[in-house]
């Protein structure tokens, strides 16, 4: 009786090749995404030297809840009229020693922008687009008013000025000149943006 031959060995000494192969190809092909982060500078750390005191008209307050409702000032507004209220208190001019401020000089209001703050807090549970989107309107009406200043000193946007700044490939003469220009437009309007911690509603 004649004996059954066995299952034939599978030659595996290309396997590793192939592995190999496979590895480089998707290595190769393969995007790895990278989050967007915030595009924001933080101040250098400077130690206060006197305690410094804040008047409480000169804090615009935000706070948004977890259902992404704004209130500014203790009163219940949309988002759409946030940029503009935040222009109305930066651009107040209060004490009169702001001679660029366009503002009602409303002595219940901001003194003047370098003494201006805005306060922004938020509930735990408020949407990470919600807070963004605050965030964003803000900063919007920092650069708006910014932007003004910029075109009636110098014809040109700050926010384009702050770009080509900021552009690695802008030459280091033209970075000396509008480093100047830049900083002068920021005095005018500081961005004192105060994020104070969240709180959690029960």
């Amino acid at each position: 009786m004649a004996r059954r031959a066995g299952a034939p060995e599978v030659n595996a000494g290309s396997m590793a090749d192939i592995a190999f192969l496979l590895l480089i190809f998707f290595l190769v092909t393969t995007t790895i995404e990278t989050d967007a982060g915030l595009d924001r500078m933080l101040p250098p750390i400077e130690p206060p030297d006197t305690d410094v005191v804040i008047k409480e008209k000169n804090i615009f307050e935000v706070n948004i809840n977890k259902n992404g409702q704004l209130l500014a000032d203790d009163e219940l507004i949309d988002l759409k009229t946030l940029r503009e209220k935040a222009k109305e208190f930066l651009d107040n001019g209060g004490d009169g020693s702001c001679t660029y401020c366009k503002g009602k000089k409303d002595a219940q209001s901001s003194d003047n922008p370098t003494k201006a703050i805005i306060s922004l807090k938020n509930d735990r549970e408020t949407k990470y687009g919600t807070y963004i989107t605050v965030q964003n309107e803000l900063v919007g009406a920092y650069n708006d008013l910014r932007n003004r200043e910029a075109q009636r000193l110098f014809g040109r946007a700050f926010t384009d000025m702050e770009a080509e700044y900021l552009n690695p490939e802008t030459s280091s003469d033209a970075k000396d000149e509008l480093k100047e220009k830049v900083k002068k437009i920021q005095d005018l309007f500081p961005q004192k943006l105060s994020e104070a911690e969240t709180s959690s509603s029960n």
